[in-house]
């Protein structure tokens, strides 16, 4: 791709060396500075943003221009979330934990509204927000995690309670898998995170007589049905 012209954008500094051509936004969604530098410096932007992202932008937006205290309930380190805090014009504070939520203070008079990173843990971010709701602020709570996401953490848990070992399928780095592995993890002792069939020793499932498999959403069929294939080899 570097060879048509095709370069990566990791940080403003690199957006700053920029003078003409297309800046296409990746699906995380970036901070509205950044939209407003792009448009600046008169460049073409091809919004890549996911729409469920998009919508917790203007959320932020909104919420953020009247005045809310908005709290960002997911990893503060995860793009989508730094974008999303980038919408925020005052007060933001992002959650990531029990003790984040415990240590949460806010002014009285302070309305407050709490959304989450799309890929966030459902049953986590649930009780973060009753956490947060005990200390009986003015709270308006939308949950903003993906359906899809939902869903399938959802079918997961339930696989994962019903088999002997569980393989979780994905990207080291990606959000969403790393919330199924968590998942499972607590629903199956026996868990492994693999990104591919290499990574699987199927001798590490020893004697286990069913085996559940998921993936995350960015996890291309091809390596699933491999590993599939190949467990049901053995199973």
């Amino acid at each position: 791709m570097r060879d048509k012209g095709v370069i990566v954008l990791r940080s403003e500094e690199d957006l700053d060396m920029i003078s003409q051509g297309t800046v296409i936004i990746r699906s995380h969604g970036v901070e509205k500075r950044i939209y407003e530098k792009i448009e600046q410096k008169g460049l073409r932007i091809v919004d890549a943003t996911c729409p469920f992202v998009k919508k917790i932008h203007n959320i932020v937006s909104e919420k953020s221009g009247e005045g809310f205290h908005i709290i960002i309930i997911g990893n503060p380190e995860h793009p989508e979330v730094v974008g999303i805090k980038g919408w925020a014009k005052d007060n933001v504070t992002v959650i990531q934990s029990a003790e984040d939520a415990e240590c949460f203070t806010a002014d009285r008079k302070e309305k407050i509204c709490i959304v989450s990173q799309t890929t966030f843990n459902y049953n986590k971010f649930k009780d973060l927000v009753e956490i947060i709701m005990k200390k009986s602020y003015d709270v308006s709570v939308l949950n903003t995690i993906c359906n899809a996401t939902k869903e399938r953490q959802t079918e997961a848990e339930s696989i994962a309670e019903s088999v002997d070992a569980m393989i979780v399928i994905g990207d080291k780095h990606s959000s969403n898998t790393q919330k199924l592995v968590e998942i499972c993890r607590k629903a199956c002792d026996n868990t492994y995170y693999i990104q591919t069939l290499d990574d699987l020793d199927l001798n590490q499932l020893g004697s286990v007589e069913t085996v559940g498999i998921t993936a995350g959403a960015s996890t291309p069929n091809n390596i699933i049905e491999e590993v599939q294939n190949n467990v049901r080899i053995i199973f």
